[in-house]
């Protein structure tokens, strides 16, 4: 295929995405995520691979880029970012483990848990089923007063049956899902800052 077949075949392919895309649940992560901005909650964001760098930017845009004159953002942080504490945790207590074990540390009722994973936490590979750090990571935020927020791809995965709201990006992708992800986190930041920019 030609580059300029590639480029205009991948653009058309955006746009059928961007017409199926769940508005509704997207407008609930922004309600939620309101919500914790109001009361105070932490929000801890996973992923593995590229989705933890879209897990580390939206980490910062809910720190920094909701924020206008004279408001706060909200207290985010992304659990892929500390490497030694990753390294040491896979190492002890298994790559499984490495978000569940920080969120016994840091998470409290109240708390989120959003995860991105492409498939949602299906399919395998050389080292086994795919994303089992972050549903478990999820569940641990349903079993703990807590709410569970996926973003999938797909199918969505077991992470679209356990998650308490799944935005699942009607592709099947990887390039689109995980792009559309970090469309989807500008949209829900830049919302909010309008929201709470305008809230009393």
């Amino acid at each position: 295929m030609e580059n300029e077949n590639f480029i205009r075949s991948f653009f058309s392919d955006s746009q059928k995405i961007i017409a199926s895309m769940p508005d509704k649940d997207i407008n609930q992560i922004i309600e939620v995520l309101f919500c914790a901005w109001k009361n105070g909650n932490s929000v801890f964001l996973i992923g593995n691979g590229g989705s933890a760098s879209t897990a580390t930017h939206m980490a910062a845009d809910l720190n920094k880029t909701i924020t206008s004159e004279g408001r706060h953002g909200i207290r985010a942080l992304a659990l892929s970012d500390n490497i030694p504490l990753v390294s040491a945790l896979t190492n002890d207590d298994g790559w499984e483990n490495i978000y569940s074990v920080q969120l016994f540390t840091h998470f409290k009722p109240g708390d989120l848990v959003i995860a991105y994973s492409v498939h949602g936490g299906s399919g395998s590979d050389k080292a086994g089923a795919w994303s089992q750090n972050l549903l478990k990571a999820l569940q641990y935020a349903k079993d703990n007063g807590g709410k569970a927020i996926g973003f999938a791809g797909f199918d969505g995965g077991a992470m679209k049956q356990m998650a308490d709201i799944c935005v699942v990006v009607p592709a099947n992708s990887t390039a689109q899902v995980e792009s559309f992800h970090v469309v989807i986190n500008h949209l829900i930041a830049f919302c909010l800052k309008e929201k709470i920019a305008g809230s009393k």
